[in-house]
């Protein structure tokens, strides 16, 4: 942990001055756009990652910034503003252990002439992938019955995820088998890189969603929603509206997955846990007493 002198030298080695004010405009911003409830802790995080669009925009100063943003809610640096203060952390087949309950959980529901799995923070792209590897090996076939939405709010990653390209580092740890059948390998100057194959990709319809929206672009009943490790980065309030939005688009013996670290049972009416992170929706659920 740095000491207070520390903290200073480094606010005095900024290029632009960033006050408590500046932060607490930030935080007051992003909330409204994404519903993301800032760490108060994390200003070096917001101080470094806007600083580039400060840079990009030609602007002086933090106040004039936030400024621009507010006198033009229509303006495209809001998605820029909303991309840099995302954080995006996943990799293939991250807490594996939901895999296996969804493969059983397709199977299971095999009779549906199609089913529908949800990925609500797809990031760069590897959960919904994995989402769909999951359902090719269920089924036994490049072509489940089986269709990914993969959304994010953050148009930088989402294109990542749509070319489908990854560092094999990224795939460190995977299946060796899983490798070979997804994924090709690049060559020559492509050395390194690997491929989702145009089967797999098929499978995943990514799209930009705000999970802090009233209405999301999700037609029709899904099967299951992976909501992992984004519920923390919202108070209280927000958190209730999106799990109360996500239960209605829940067909009946539908799943929710959520993060390690995320519990529900803030959410008792709405969802009812079965273990593992993973839980059911209640039906007929009342409304909190309040």
């Amino acid at each position: 942990m740095k000491s207070a002198q520390a903290a200073k030298e480094d606010e005095g080695s900024r290029e632009f001055e960033f006050t408590a004010r500046d932060l607490v405009r930030v935080s007051a911003l992003i909330h409204e756009r994404a519903g993301i409830a800032l760490n108060p802790r994390k200003e070096n995080m917001v101080y470094g990652r806007l600083s580039r669009r400060l840079r990009a925009c030609g602007v002086s100063s933090f106040g004039e910034y936030l400024d621009m943003l507010e006198g033009d809610p229509d303006s495209v640096e809001w998605e820029a503003f909303t991309n840099a203060l995302t954080t995006n952390l996943t990799a293939f087949f991250r807490e594996n252990h939901h895999f296996p309950i969804l493969r059983e959980h397709l199977l299971a529901r095999r009779e549906r002439e199609h089913l529908v799995v949800w990925c609500a923070a797809a990031s760069t792209g590897e959960e919904p992938y994995s989402i769909a590897i999951t359902a090719c090996e269920a089924f036994g076939t490049l072509s489940p019955p089986v269709h990914v939405i993969a959304s994010d709010i953050d148009t930088g990653v989402l294109a990542v995820g749509d070319r489908g390209i990854y560092p094999l580092e990224r795939m460190r740890g995977m299946d060796v088998t899983l490798l070979r059948r997804y994924f090709q390998k690049g060559r020559g100057a492509n050395n390194g890189l690997a491929r989702v194959r145009p089967e797999l990709r098929s499978l995943v319809k990514f799209c930009r969603i705000n999970l802090r929206d009233q209405r999301w672009n999700v037609a029709g009943e899904v099967d299951a929603i992976f909501c992992r490790n984004v519920l923390i980065y919202f108070n209280r309030e927000t958190q209730l509206g999106v799990l109360s939005r996500f239960a209605p688009l829940l067909a009946s013996g539908g799943l929710l997955f959520a993060g390690h670290s995320e519990s529900l049972a803030y959410a008792a009416h709405l969802f009812r846990p079965l273990g593992n992170t993973v839980y059911a929706k209640v039906l007929g659920g009342a409304e909190p007493a309040r």
